[in-house]
């Protein structure tokens, strides 16, 4: 299945609305003992984080998946991509529904909130980016 940039958009934005609905969570961006930034596949790296995804897209440009690692980790989406760019398309649309984003090279994972985006970076390493905060906007 080829992706176009209107559906890769749609899936990063689903992908949040899912995770994130328009509140945020936890505070406090924990640097300490940040490892080398993972790579692999889609299963490589949820089972660096010790999860199996369910495969909820899976494309050329784009896998994706659902990850829960525990009640206390809560869940997230785990996407890698063929290209950078593809990448790069992805996270820009997703930002703007919000959401905190783990992003690696060629991978992505969305967290519920922050603090599992930085659990999650404890083990695999990558940038932490944030979407747009719509809390003021929505009345949530």
């Amino acid at each position: 299945m080829r992706l176009t940039r209107p559906m890769l958009a749609a899936t990063a934005a689903a992908a949040v609305l899912v995770l994130a609905g328009c509140g945020s969570g936890g505070d406090g961006d924990d640097k300490a003992a940040v490892p080398e930034t993972a790579s692999g596949s889609l299963e490589h790296l949820a089972a660096e984080v010790g999860c199996k995804p369910t495969i909820q897209i899976d494309a050329d440009e784009l896998r994706q998946g659902s990850c829960r690692k525990s009640d206390a980790d809560g869940k997230f989406i785990l996407a890698t991509f063929a290209t950078d760019r593809g990448q790069r398309e992805w996270i820009n649309g997703a930002k703007d529904y919000g959401g905190h984003y783990l992003v690696g090279r060629k991978w992505v994972a969305v967290g519920e909130t922050k603090t599992v985006t930085a659990a999650l970076r404890k083990t695999l390493g990558g940038d932490i980016e944030e979407g747009q905060d719509h809390t003021a906007h929505s009345g949530h």
